[in-house]
């Protein structure tokens, strides 16, 4: 069983916390934290509840359903059981005129019950905040985020070939593939926090179905299972010779994350414009892993690149037929799409602690998407892979 989440992170977590809501808001007043993955982050368990995070004044984590289990699972000092938000009112004092919330995560019926009980006449985004706080890991969450890396590159770097065979479906591969990473750790679930998102492990595609139009905001395609759940891989679509096979996926270790993306050459070589521009893929993202240094802004990272792209791959770079997305890259944590993100309007410069994932990729008419992807830590010298080396397009029965 996992050690449980040390009191000393959580206490770092909460003054980095405040400290930053000090700076963006001199005036705040409390926190409310509904979210389950930033209540685990500050508490060390999600459960059905609220963090309440005062400005003056000791944090309580209030929590409906499981009580005994938040007990059993968390060293934060002040868990208390609680019916509804009645319960919550009557501890409290004064009532806030302001409360910051996580705006983009909670329902506003969930927020219209809150206030029934706790009556504040506005609400404000915390968001951004606690992204940037996120943004910075710890010792003790680099430790998680490397067994991830390796769990991650031992799998589609060593087993993934093996388990490659003329006429699986995308589905069957999926299957194979998510059972082989929890036989490794992976700890089964990949989280995003983009709104209404859903996935399984990520991109799982052959040939052409990975330049396949998706809602999903990657540069990557997808057919998936159906137009109901456009997941995992199609049933329909088996591997031939001659495929390319693209694999974007998330794993994780102990609640933390790390990405990465692998192509590879199925039964006989891509054709040469393929690997010429999986080439290229690979030359930017070493270039952009040698300025992840503290002090370097995202925004001058992704505008330098983007300067600099070779005109014949500009409509097909990090997209396909134009269907480009704004970025080069995203923090890596709890959640696969962290700050800060490799793009414009991210001026906040790089520190040490952070982790990003670089993913440089160009769609390729009739073949499919090309490229890599692996998570960096930001380091004085400039990005540490944590997911392994491999410059991808592995020959498989050949």
């Amino acid at each position: 069983m996992q050690a449980k989440v040390p009191v000393s992170e959580e206490r770092d977590r909460l003054t980095r916390f405040r400290r930053r809501m000090e700076r963006d808001f001199p005036d705040w007043e409390m926190a409310a934290i509904f979210g389950r993955i930033n209540q685990y982050y500050f508490c060390g368990t999600m459960q059905d509840g609220v963090l309440l995070i005062p400005r003056d004044g000791d944090p309580i984590y209030w929590v409906r359903r499981s009580f005994e289990r938040a007990r059993d699972e968390s060293l934060f000092p002040a868990i208390r059981p609680m019916q509804s938000f009645r319960d919550v009112a009557k501890e409290m004092g004064t009532i806030p005129k302001i409360c910051h919330i996580e705006a983009e995560l909670v329902p506003l019926a969930h927020i219209e019950r809150f206030r029934k009980h706790i009556p504040v006449k506005s609400f404000v985004s915390l968001d951004r905040q606690i992204a940037y706080v996120r943004a910075e890991k710890s010792r003790y969450e680099i430790d998680l985020m490397r067994k991830s890396g390796e769990i991650h590159r031992h799998v589609l770097d060593d087993i993934v070939p093996e388990l490659l065979r003329e006429g699986m479906s995308e589905a069957d591969l999926g299957c194979e593939l998510h059972t082989a990473l929890i036989n490794e750790g992976h700890h089964g679930i990949v989280r995003f926090s983009m709104f209404g998102n859903e996935i399984v492990l990520g991109q799982i595609a052959f040939g052409a179905h990975s330049i396949a139009p998706t809602s999903f905001n990657g540069p990557g395609g997808a057919a998936g299972l159906s137009a109901a759940v456009p997941l995992l891989g199609s049933r329909d679509r088996k591997l031939r010779k001659g495929d390319l096979v693209f694999l974007d996926v998330g794993c994780g270790y102990g609640g933390y994350h790390t990405d990465k993306t692998v192509v590879y050459q199925f039964g006989a070589p891509l054709p040469e414009r393929a690997v010429a521009a999986h080439r290229t893929c690979l030359a930017i993202q070493q270039e952009m892993a040698a300025l992840l240094r503290p002090g370097v802004l995202p925004s001058d990272l992704y505008r330098r690149v983007i300067a600099d792209i070779p005109g014949e791959y500009r409509r097909d770079f990090m997209g396909y037929a134009g269907r480009q997305v704004p970025f080069l890259g995203h923090g890596v944590g709890l959640e696969v799409d962290e700050y800060p993100v490799i793009a414009d309007g991210f001026d906040e410069p790089l520190v040490v602690g952070m982790a990003i994932a670089l993913e440089p990729k160009i769609g390729i008419s009739g073949i499919g998407m090309v490229g890599v992807e692996n998570t960096f830590l930001v380091r004085p010298g400039g990005g540490e892979s944590i997911t392994g080396v491999s410059e991808g397009l592995i020959e498989v029965g050949f």
